[in-house]
């Protein structure tokens, strides 16, 4: 096989995979990732996942218990960023929401090259109307702002707090996908041009996914307010906190729950490339939420969280 096969047969492959199915991938391999350092022992997986307070105090920050541990730690301590750097986030969710209403807006080749190829390959979207594409974007949009506001004003991260590269890295990416992701199934009706008639299921479905939303995204702001306003490696008890162990978790997970729904396509509750986000996130932020909790054990005692869930009532 010659090396033109080999590329026109990758060439092939990937103009025949839907833009959504690029997002749903990422998001899933992203899951699957952390989910599998989740299982790793627990000295290696405290080097690669704890940070901030956590990784100070975790014991394999202390002293590798062997050669291999001794590398990794000293790998992950040379390429780590600092946590400050979690603003590129917000501002990167921000510009490409800009970026896709300009694409929008004044017909940009961009947005109309990816929306033709979720057509050409029968995945266009049909089912989801010009107005939940809105909603959807406005979300997004929503949840950028007021997180570059709360990084500026509110939550303020130490100098010396920092977090591993590919941490960064992947938390870029879903942001960077998630812009797409909340518009790309309804590539039809973006072509088309014409609103699309607000169905009685529409109607529903954002019924439930916006008043949802609000609450978290106005829950999530008072959390992180009432975390900031704590003293240094303290125990948040107000709020939401009073029974999750991660409030803010909890909200971050509703708030994207919030946007598949909003975003479904005729005929499903959940819109498939949210959907895949929202179990990045769920994997994601329960493995941090776990590491909050052994840490609030240890620092505070198993009766300072006791009877509290992590992030999911009833679940986790």
């Amino acid at each position: 096989m010659t090396s033109q096969t080999v590329i026109n047969i990758l060439y092939n492959a990937l103009s025949s995979t839907p833009p959504s199915q690029f997002c749903q991938s990422f998001f899933l391999f992203a899951a699957s990732a952390v989910a599998a350092i989740a299982v790793l022992p627990a000295d290696l997986k405290q080097i690669l996942v704890d940070y901030g307070a956590r990784a100070s105090s975790s014991p394999s920050s202390q002293k590798p218990t062997n050669a291999f541990l001794s590398i990794l730690s000293a790998i992950t301590k040379y390429t780590q960023v600092p946590h400050s750097w979690f603003a590129f986030f917000y501002l990167a969710s921000l510009s490409c929401s800009v970026f896709w209403l300009g694409q929008y807006l004044f017909d940009g080749r961009i947005l109309a090259f990816i929306a033709e190829q979720q057509v050409r390959n029968g995945k266009d979207g049909t089912g989801m109307g010009m107005v939940q594409v809105t909603v959807g974007w406005v979300m997004m949009t929503l949840q950028a702002l007021r997180r570059i506001y709360e990084h500026l004003f509110v939550m303020r991260a130490s100098p010396k707090s920092t977090m591993w590269v590919v941490h960064w890295v992947l938390g870029l990416g879903f942001y960077i996908f998630m812009s797409l992701g909340v518009w790309v199934e309804g590539s039809g009706v973006i072509l088309n041009g014409t609103p699309q008639q607000v169905t009685t299921e529409t109607v529903v479905k954002l019924g439930v996914a916006v008043p949802t939303f609000f609450y978290a995204w106005t829950s999530q702001f008072r959390s992180h307010r009432h975390l900031s306003g704590l003293k240094k490696y303290s125990l948040p008890t107000e709020g939401l906190f009073r029974w999750f162990v991660c409030a803010h978790y909890t909200c971050e997970c509703l708030l994207y729950l919030s946007m598949a729904v909003a975003t479904a396509p005729n005929g499903v509750w959940l819109n498939r490339t949210l959907g895949c986000a929202l179990v990045f996130v769920v994997v994601n932020l329960g493995v941090t939420a776990s590491g909050t909790r052994r840490w609030y054990e240890q620092k505070f005692g198993k009766a300072a969280v006791e009877g509290k869930w992590n992030m999911i009532p009833f679940v986790f």
